[in-house]
């Protein structure tokens, strides 16, 4: 299987520039996509999944597909469970599951900072299968949070709620066409023991916003009464790493301040980018 070449540049670009749509978003205008993004939703769930390549620098196996389903198409990232490289930290076959549970915690919120993303079938057994970001392979979190501070606060906060051991600079994308950023690489979150790992640390010591606090605390309230967010996310985390989700948002809500990079630990990713 071929992989997917990455232009002259920084390594975190994801496809060759021809991979991209040309279209480019006024970043004080994101169009409204939703319709859209309901219709790709639809397709990468339930439509056939085709191989187009390898996606260069990535450790597990990661694949981009076309997905097809009544003559509409969306391409898609997938991620089989087989294609997973064992951790010591995190439980062999796990990590699709925590993708998708990221996902379903951005969606509780209300954030949609996550792009679709299911646990299904494919050419290569089970695995996780989310709608592809179409972006500027040259820009990441360094090049994008001056214009982009509030949609990064959210993005701290939902690190913090799952626990994200590998929030990398180049894990952040502007979509093409709408100007929306999205988080993506979310397999290393959920661990009960506090792993956070960002570069996001730009609000450290700050007040949560009081909408966000909101948010959070909605989230909780699900949580605590075996709501629809949980329904969706027990079958792909365990009890104790649900059970520690809701001890971080409920300290993010007695604290109501973003956090602070812990001097003993090693708080921030390698590489950057």
């Amino acid at each position: 299987m071929p992989a997917l070449h990455l232009p002259n540049g920084s390594r975190q670009s994801y496809l060759p520039t021809l991979e991209l749509s040309s279209d480019t978003p006024d970043a004080n205008n994101p169009v409204d996509s939703s319709d859209g993004e309901d219709r790709d939703a639809e397709v990468v769930r339930l439509g056939e999944l085709d191989v187009l390549g390898r996606m260069a620098w990535s450790s597990n196996a990661t694949l981009l597909v076309n997905a097809s389903l009544d003559g509409i198409e969306t391409r898609a990232i997938y991620k089989p469970i087989q294609g997973e490289r064992g951790l010591w930290d995190f439980p062999d076959g796990t990590l699709a599951g925590r993708e998708v549970s990221a996902f379903e915690v951005s969606e509780a919120l209300g954030w949609g900072v996550i792009p679709y993303t299911v646990l299904r079938d494919g050419p290569y057994g089970m695995g996780m299968v989310q709608r592809f970001v179409e972006h500027d392979p040259d820009d990441h979190f360094f090049t994008l949070r001056d214009r982009y501070a509030d949609e990064f606060r959210r993005f701290a906060v939902l690190d913090v709620l799952v626990n994200n051991t590998d929030r990398k600079g180049g894990h952040c994308l502007e979509e093409k066409g709408t100007g929306r950023v999205f988080g993506i690489d979310h397999g290393l979150t959920f661990h009960q023991e506090w792993k956070l790992r960002t570069v996001i640390w730009d609000f450290a010591g700050e007040e949560i916003p009081p909408d966000l606090l909101r948010d959070v605390a909605r989230v909780v309230d699900d949580l605590a009464k075996h709501g629809e967010l949980f329904e969706r996310i027990r079958d792909l985390i365990s009890p104790l790493e649900i059970a520690a989700m809701r001890e971080r948002a409920d300290e993010i809500l007695e604290e109501g301040t973003f956090p602070i990079p812990d001097e003993d630990y090693h708080s921030v990713p390698w590489p950057l980018i």
